[in-house]
Protein backbone atom coordinates (compact mmCIF):
# COMPACT_ATOMS: atom_id res chain seq x y z
CA UNK A 1 0.00 0.00 0.00
CA UNK A 2 1.02 3.82 -0.52
CA UNK A 3 1.19 5.75 3.19
CA UNK A 4 -1.41 7.90 3.36
CA UNK A 5 -2.21 11.39 5.64
CA UNK A 6 -5.34 12.18 7.05
CA UNK A 7 -5.78 16.12 8.11
CA UNK A 8 -8.51 15.61 10.78
CA UNK A 9 -10.54 16.78 13.21
CA UNK A 10 -10.55 14.87 16.66
CA UNK A 11 -13.58 15.40 18.95
CA UNK A 12 -14.06 14.85 22.34
CA UNK A 13 -17.68 15.04 24.06
CA UNK A 14 -18.32 14.59 27.74
CA UNK A 15 -22.09 14.80 29.00
CA UNK A 16 -21.09 13.53 32.98
CA UNK A 17 -20.48 14.73 35.55
CA UNK A 18 -20.56 18.07 33.23
CA UNK A 19 -21.05 18.36 30.07
CA UNK A 20 -17.78 19.68 27.99
CA UNK A 21 -16.60 18.84 24.59
CA UNK A 22 -13.34 19.71 22.87
CA UNK A 23 -12.04 19.70 19.33
CA UNK A 24 -8.62 19.73 18.03
CA UNK A 25 -7.64 19.51 14.23
CA UNK A 26 -4.16 17.87 13.29
CA UNK A 27 -3.20 14.88 11.13
CA UNK A 28 -2.70 11.24 11.25
CA UNK A 29 -0.85 8.78 8.89
CA UNK A 30 -2.04 5.51 7.78
CA UNK A 31 0.80 3.31 7.04
CA UNK A 32 2.35 -0.35 6.19
CA UNK A 33 4.81 -0.50 9.14
CA UNK A 34 6.90 -3.05 7.26
CA UNK A 35 6.98 -0.07 4.74
CA UNK A 36 6.97 3.16 6.42
CA UNK A 37 7.11 6.14 3.83
CA UNK A 38 10.39 7.16 2.20
CA UNK A 39 11.00 10.92 2.38
CA UNK A 40 13.63 12.86 0.99
CA UNK A 41 16.70 13.77 4.10
CA UNK A 42 15.31 17.34 4.50
CA UNK A 43 11.61 15.76 5.47
CA UNK A 44 12.74 13.14 7.87
CA UNK A 45 12.52 14.95 11.23
CA UNK A 46 8.94 15.37 10.30
CA UNK A 47 8.01 12.00 10.07
CA UNK A 48 9.46 9.36 12.28
CA UNK A 49 8.16 5.83 12.88
CA UNK A 50 10.16 4.38 15.87
CA UNK A 51 9.95 1.21 17.59
CA UNK A 52 10.49 2.25 21.20
CA UNK A 53 7.14 4.07 20.97
CA UNK A 54 5.10 1.29 20.22
CA UNK A 55 3.81 -1.63 22.56
CA UNK A 56 6.89 -2.30 24.82
CA UNK A 57 9.78 -0.66 23.08
CA UNK A 58 11.96 -3.03 22.94
CA UNK A 59 11.42 -4.93 19.49
CA UNK A 60 13.35 -4.58 16.86
CA UNK A 61 10.49 -3.43 14.34
CA UNK A 62 6.96 -2.25 15.40
CA UNK A 63 5.37 -5.25 13.26
CA UNK A 64 7.73 -7.50 15.53
CA UNK A 65 6.30 -5.59 18.51
CA UNK A 66 2.52 -6.71 17.12
CA UNK A 67 3.59 -9.92 16.38
CA UNK A 68 4.96 -10.36 20.27
CA UNK A 69 1.39 -8.71 21.61
CA UNK A 70 -0.55 -11.05 19.72
CA UNK A 71 1.28 -14.44 19.85
CA UNK A 72 0.83 -13.72 23.98
CA UNK A 73 -3.06 -13.95 22.99
CA UNK A 74 -3.00 -16.65 20.68
CA UNK A 75 -3.36 -14.58 17.72
CA UNK A 76 -0.61 -15.83 14.95
CA UNK A 77 -0.18 -12.90 12.37
CA UNK A 78 1.82 -15.25 10.31
CA UNK A 79 2.60 -13.43 6.60
CA UNK A 80 -0.29 -11.62 7.07
CA UNK A 81 -0.85 -7.93 6.28
CA UNK A 82 -0.78 -4.65 8.62
CA UNK A 83 -1.89 -1.36 8.52
CA UNK A 84 -1.45 1.51 10.99
CA UNK A 85 -3.16 4.44 12.08
CA UNK A 86 -1.10 6.40 14.00
CA UNK A 87 1.24 10.20 14.69
CA UNK A 88 4.16 9.96 13.30
CA UNK A 89 7.32 11.17 15.51
CA UNK A 90 7.47 15.46 14.82
CA UNK A 91 11.45 16.50 15.71
CA UNK A 92 11.96 14.00 17.91
CA UNK A 93 8.92 14.34 20.09
CA UNK A 94 5.86 12.06 19.67
CA UNK A 95 2.56 11.32 21.33
CA UNK A 96 0.32 8.99 20.74
CA UNK A 97 -3.22 8.84 22.62
CA UNK A 98 -4.67 6.29 20.01
CA UNK A 99 -2.53 3.95 17.56
CA UNK A 100 -5.10 1.35 15.24
CA UNK A 101 -3.69 -2.02 14.23
CA UNK A 102 -5.79 -3.52 11.32
CA UNK A 103 -4.73 -7.20 10.69
CA UNK A 104 -5.20 -9.35 7.57
CA UNK A 105 -4.72 -12.78 7.44
CA UNK A 106 -2.46 -13.21 3.82
CA UNK A 107 -5.78 -14.17 1.89
CA UNK A 108 -6.90 -10.49 2.49
CA UNK A 109 -9.97 -11.62 5.89
CA UNK A 110 -9.77 -9.22 8.80
CA UNK A 111 -7.92 -11.26 11.24
CA UNK A 112 -8.16 -8.61 14.46
CA UNK A 113 -7.56 -4.60 15.28
CA UNK A 114 -6.00 -3.62 18.11
CA UNK A 115 -6.08 -0.17 19.53
CA UNK A 116 -3.28 1.01 21.32
CA UNK A 117 -3.72 3.82 24.06
CA UNK A 118 -1.10 6.24 25.91
CA UNK A 119 -2.01 8.37 28.34
CA UNK A 120 -0.23 10.87 29.21
CA UNK A 121 1.81 9.62 32.23
CA UNK A 122 3.84 7.79 30.16
CA UNK A 123 1.83 4.42 30.09
CA UNK A 124 0.56 2.24 27.51
CA UNK A 125 -2.30 -0.19 27.24
CA UNK A 126 -3.21 -2.31 24.05
CA UNK A 127 -6.97 -3.83 23.33
CA UNK A 128 -7.42 -6.67 21.41
CA UNK A 129 -11.13 -6.84 19.14
CA UNK A 130 -12.47 -8.84 17.21
CA UNK A 131 -14.92 -6.47 15.23
CA UNK A 132 -18.59 -7.60 13.35
CA UNK A 133 -19.32 -7.07 9.54
CA UNK A 134 -20.43 -3.60 10.00
CA UNK A 135 -16.68 -2.58 11.79
CA UNK A 136 -17.85 -2.85 16.08
CA UNK A 137 -16.06 -3.97 18.87
CA UNK A 138 -16.63 -4.05 22.49
CA UNK A 139 -14.12 -4.35 25.35
CA UNK A 140 -14.25 -3.68 29.04
CA UNK A 141 -12.22 -0.55 30.14
CA UNK A 142 -9.27 -1.75 31.46
CA UNK A 143 -6.64 1.41 31.73
CA UNK A 144 -6.80 4.64 33.82
CA UNK A 145 -6.91 7.22 30.45
CA UNK A 146 -8.63 10.55 32.05
CA UNK A 147 -8.08 11.47 35.60
CA UNK A 148 -11.95 12.56 35.47
CA UNK A 149 -13.28 8.68 35.43
CA UNK A 150 -12.57 5.96 37.07
CA UNK A 151 -11.24 2.22 35.39
CA UNK A 152 -14.57 1.11 34.79
CA UNK A 153 -16.85 0.39 32.14
CA UNK A 154 -17.03 -0.39 28.53
CA UNK A 155 -15.72 1.12 25.16
CA UNK A 156 -18.05 0.36 22.13
CA UNK A 157 -16.18 1.23 18.97
CA UNK A 158 -16.67 1.55 15.48
CA UNK A 159 -13.40 1.16 14.07
CA UNK A 160 -13.40 0.80 10.19
CA UNK A 161 -10.29 0.72 7.90
CA UNK A 162 -9.83 4.21 6.46
CA UNK A 163 -9.71 4.43 2.75
CA UNK A 164 -11.52 7.82 1.78
CA UNK A 165 -12.80 8.54 4.61
CA UNK A 166 -11.53 8.12 8.15
CA UNK A 167 -13.88 7.92 10.39
CA UNK A 168 -13.33 6.75 13.85
CA UNK A 169 -16.12 6.30 17.13
CA UNK A 170 -15.63 5.45 20.56
CA UNK A 171 -18.20 5.45 23.08
CA UNK A 172 -17.36 4.78 27.02
CA UNK A 173 -20.65 3.29 28.36
CA UNK A 174 -21.21 3.23 32.44
CA UNK A 175 -23.99 2.40 34.32
CA UNK A 176 -26.78 2.59 31.50
CA UNK A 177 -24.97 5.93 30.82
CA UNK A 178 -22.97 7.12 27.97
CA UNK A 179 -20.72 9.74 29.58
CA UNK A 180 -17.80 10.07 26.99
CA UNK A 181 -17.52 9.77 23.12
CA UNK A 182 -14.47 10.51 20.74
CA UNK A 183 -14.63 11.02 17.17
CA UNK A 184 -11.92 10.95 14.37
CA UNK A 185 -13.09 12.45 10.96
CA UNK A 186 -10.78 13.26 7.82
CA UNK A 187 -10.04 12.72 4.52
CA UNK A 188 -7.29 10.84 2.57
CA UNK A 189 -4.33 12.68 1.15
CA UNK A 190 -1.31 10.92 -0.85
CA UNK A 191 1.10 10.79 1.61
CA UNK A 192 4.42 12.79 -0.12
CA UNK A 193 7.05 14.83 0.77
CA UNK A 194 5.21 18.03 -0.64
CA UNK A 195 1.72 17.09 1.52
CA UNK A 196 3.57 16.46 4.44
CA UNK A 197 5.38 19.55 4.11
CA UNK A 198 2.15 21.48 3.91
CA UNK A 199 0.66 20.09 6.91
CA UNK A 200 3.37 20.53 8.99
CA UNK A 201 3.31 24.30 8.06
CA UNK A 202 -0.58 23.91 9.29
CA UNK A 203 -0.37 22.05 12.27
CA UNK A 204 3.28 22.69 13.47
CA UNK A 205 4.49 20.47 16.16
CA UNK A 206 1.54 18.57 15.88
CA UNK A 207 2.37 15.74 18.44
CA UNK A 208 3.54 18.43 21.22
CA UNK A 209 0.22 20.18 20.33
CA UNK A 210 -1.84 17.24 20.86
CA UNK A 211 -0.29 16.42 24.29
CA UNK A 212 -0.62 20.29 25.31
CA UNK A 213 -4.24 20.42 24.20
CA UNK A 214 -5.02 17.94 26.91
CA UNK A 215 -3.21 19.24 29.34
CA UNK A 216 -4.47 22.56 29.04
CA UNK A 217 -8.34 20.71 28.60
CA UNK A 218 -7.46 18.80 31.41
CA UNK A 219 -6.84 22.11 33.45
CA UNK A 220 -10.23 24.04 32.68
CA UNK A 221 -12.10 20.50 33.79
CA UNK A 222 -10.16 20.61 37.33
CA UNK A 223 -11.12 24.29 37.70
CA UNK A 224 -14.69 23.27 36.96
CA UNK A 225 -14.13 21.13 40.27
CA UNK A 226 -14.75 17.90 38.17
CA UNK A 227 -13.75 15.50 40.85
CA UNK A 228 -10.07 13.94 40.05
CA UNK A 229 -10.22 9.86 40.20
CA UNK A 230 -6.96 8.10 41.90
CA UNK A 231 -5.11 6.52 39.69
CA UNK A 232 -3.95 2.89 40.12
CA UNK A 233 -0.71 0.65 39.62
CA UNK A 234 -0.34 0.23 36.16
CA UNK A 235 0.52 -3.39 35.65
CA UNK A 236 2.40 -3.93 32.37
CA UNK A 237 0.19 -6.41 29.74
CA UNK A 238 2.19 -9.69 28.43
CA UNK A 239 3.47 -9.07 25.33
CA UNK A 240 4.31 -5.83 26.24
CA UNK A 241 7.59 -5.87 27.68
Amino acid sequence: MNSSLYPCTITHVRTAPRRYALRHRTYLWLIDPDRPPELPALLRPLAGFDARDHFGGTAPTVRAGLERFLSSRGVDLADGTVTMLTQARVLGHVFNPLTVYWCRRSDGSPLCVVAEVHNTYGERHCYLLRPDAADRAETRKDFYVSPFFPVDGDYRMRLPEPDRRLSLTIHLEREDARPFTATVHGTRRPGTPGQLLRLFLRHPFSTAAVSAAIRLHGIRLFLRRLPVQPRPSHHTQEGMQ
